[in-house]
C-alpha cells in the first residue's frame, strides 16, 4: 500500500476549508477533505487514507471511519474508472430500477458492489439521489442519467467504453 500525503497545493486547499470553522471545530471540515481524500487516492478511501485525514484533522480515526462508512459518496474498496451509483429508494424502483440494477448485473456480468474485470465499470446501489422526478436513474461522477431504460444503459455503457479505449 502507498503512502497517503496530499501535494502542497492539495494541503493548502485542506487548509483553506478547515479555516471556514471556528478554531477547535475542524472536525466541522471532515467531508469535503475525505473527498479531497478520495480523489487523491484513486476514487476510494483505503484505511490509510482515513487515517491520514484524521491525522490532518487532529481527530480519531474512529471519527473519520464513522463519516466515510455512512456515507454511499465514499467508497471504501477501489472501483472502476466508470462508477455507476443507481438509485433504489422507493420512487426509482416504482419505475423500475430493480430491472435497470439488474439489467446492468446482467451486462457486465457483475454483482452490486463489483467492478468488471477491465476495470472499467463498478456497480453500486444507493439511497435516495433527489432526483425522483427523473426514476430511474443514476449518478456517474458528477452527472445524473435520468429515465433510464435498456437502451439508455446501452448507450451509456457504449459510451464509457468508446471514451476509455479513446483516452487510454
Amino acid at each position: 500500500m502507498r503512502e497517503m500525503n496530499f501535494s502542497e497545493e492539495k494541503l493548502k486547499k485542506v487548509q483553506e476549508i478547515v479555516a471556514r470553522y471556528p478554531e477547535g471545530k475542524q472536525k466541522s471540515a471532515l467531508i469535503p477533505v475525505l473527498h479531497i481524500a478520495q480523489e487523491e487516492n484513486g476514487g476510494w478511501l483505503s484505511a490509510e487514507a482515513m487515517d491520514y485525514v484524521a491525522g490532518l484533522l487532529q481527530l480519531t480515526p474512529i471519527e473519520v471511519y464513522e463519516v466515510a462508512t455512512f456515507y454511499s459518496m465514499y467508497n471504501l474498496k477501489p472501483v472502476g474508472r466508470y462508477l455507476f451509483e443507481v438509485c433504489q429508494t422507493g420512487p426509482c424502483m416504482l419505475n423500475g430500477s430493480d430491472g435497470i440494477i439488474d439489467y446492468i448485473r446482467e451486462k457486465l456480468n457483475i454483482k452490486v458492489g463489483e467492478t468488471t474485470a477491465d476495470g472499467l465499470f463498478t456497480l453500486k446501489t444507493v439511497e435516495c439521489l433527489g432526483a425522483c422526478g427523473y426514476a430511474p436513474m443514476m449518478q456517474m461522477g458528477k452527472h445524473y442519467k435520468e429515465h433510464l431504460t435498456k437502451e439508455k444503459v446501452d448507450q451509456i455503457i457504449d459510451e464509457c467504453r468508446r471514451t476509455a479505449a479513446t483516452n487510454n
